[in-house]
C-alpha cells in the first residue's frame, strides 16, 4: 500500500497572485526601463505591453532583445518576437519569459492613455525630488540652534539595559 500525499494549499501570497484580478495583473507585469529612458521619461518601471521592446536579463536566454508580440496576463508571461523553440514534432512555439526578468528599452508609445500615465508620473516624481532638495528653513535653524546649544558635539546617550525578571522563590518546606 502506497501512502498518499497530503493536498496542500497554496500560501497566501501564492493565491493573492494567482487570484488577483486583471488590473492588480496588469501591475504585476511592471519591468524597469533602461538608463536612456528612464532619463527621458523620468520614470523608473513601467508595465510590459505588446509592442514594447524588451532585453532579457536573466536566464538562459540572456542578451536577447525583441519586440514583445503577446502578453498572458493568466500564466504571468510574455512572449518575445523570435525567441522561439523547437517541439519534438517539429512545430516552433515562442518561449514565455516572466517580465521580472526583462528590461524595457523601447516603449510603444501609440497609445494615448500611456503617454498620459508617463507625464503623469514624470511630474510626480519632479515634485517629489524637489520636495527632497530642500528642507524647510525652519528646521535649519533649530538644527543649528541645537548644535550651539550642544558646543557642536552631540552627546552620547547611555543604551539602557533590559530590566531583569525577578523570579519568585519558592518557600523551604519545613521538615
Amino acid at each position: 500500500m502506497q501512502a498518499t500525499k497530503p493536498v496542500t494549499k497554496p500560501t497566501k501570497q501564492r493565491k493573492m497572485l494567482f487570484q488577483a484580478p486583471d488590473h492588480i495583473r496588469h501591475k504585476h507585469f511592471a519591468a524597469p526601463l533602461s538608463p536612456k529612458l528612464r532619463t527621458s521619461h523620468g520614470v523608473r518601471v513601467l508595465p510590459v505591453r505588446s509592442g514594447d521592446t524588451v532585453h532579457i536579463m536573466r536566464g538562459d536566454h540572456k542578451g536577447f532583445e525583441g519586440k514583445v508580440t503577446r502578453i498572458d496576463r493568466e500564466k504571468y508571461r510574455i512572449y518575445v518576437e523570435g525567441l522561439t523553440r523547437e517541439k519534438v514534432d517539429g512545430t516552433t512555439i515562442f518561449v514565455p519569459i516572466h517580465p521580472s526578468k526583462v528590461m524595457i528599452t523601447g516603449l510603444n508609445l501609440d497609445d494615448k492613455w500611456r503617454k498620459k500615465v508617463l507625464e503623469r508620473r514624470k511630474e510626480a516624481r519632479e515634485k517629489m525630488e524637489g520636495i527632497e532638495e530642500k528642507p524647510p528653513e525652519e528646521v535649519v535653524e533649530i538644527k543649528e540652534e541645537v548644535i550651539k546649544e550642544k558646543g557642536g558635539m552631540e552627546e552620547k546617550i547611555p543604551k539602557k539595559r533590559p530590566k531583569r525578571r525577578k523570579v519568585a522563590k519558592k518557600p523551604a518546606e519545613k521538615k
